[in-house]
């Protein structure tokens, strides 16, 4: 069962206008470690956090000493430390433990810290432990924060809550996603 909300609270638009600047922050961040890989990263979450997980690369085996190999969806992972091939001589053990040295600095330049959504939850006052069992979705349109949560004890320190209808919230939603298309 769902429970929809809508709130125009300061408190409560300040807090998912962070969130949606930080995301935003956030995946500019991961496009531009991409752009530095030359390929796209794999932005992934974990209930409420955000983390990059690798880059998509060619499953070459070429690059099995710096990268584990690919996950499903072609995604590779930065290893910890080279691995080199049995019989590799000194030299090329050197060069390839300076040039995995260059591409985890790259990934400490341009890789974004984890965020964590519960920290908007948070300042909105929401009660976390009932959004992890149950969920919780919030957006803002027009100076208006609209919550969808899965049981109702989520809502109750929430400033300046109103239930409303499903049909609302599912207009603003629907609202926000052609502006979004739109842009």
């Amino acid at each position: 069962m769902s429970y929809f909300y809508k709130t125009e609270s300061p408190k409560v638009l300040a807090a998912a206008r962070d969130w949606d600047e930080k995301k935003a922050a956030w995946n500019a961040q991961s496009e531009k470690l991409g752009h530095a890989f030359g390929a796209a990263a794999s932005t992934m979450y974990n209930g409420s956090r955000y983390f990059v997980g690798g880059i998509k690369l060619s499953a070459s085996r070429d690059l099995d000493v710096h990268w584990c190999r690919p996950d499903e969806y072609g995604y590779r992972s930065l290893r910890r430390a080279a691995k080199h091939a049995k019989g590799t001589d000194k030299e090329a053990r050197a060069a390839e433990k300076a040039e995995h040295q260059r591409l985890v600095d790259l990934w400490k330049e341009h890789c974004p810290e984890i965020i964590d959504r519960d920290e908007m939850w948070e300042a909105m006052g929401v009660a976390r432990g009932a959004l992890w069992l149950s969920g919780g979705v919030c957006f803002e349109s027009s100076g208006t924060v609209f919550l969808n949560f899965g049981c109702k004890s989520s809502s109750d320190g929430v400033d300046g809550l109103t239930e409303i209808l499903g049909s609302e919230y599912e207009a603003a939603r629907q609202a926000v996603l052609s502006a979004r298309k739109a842009a």
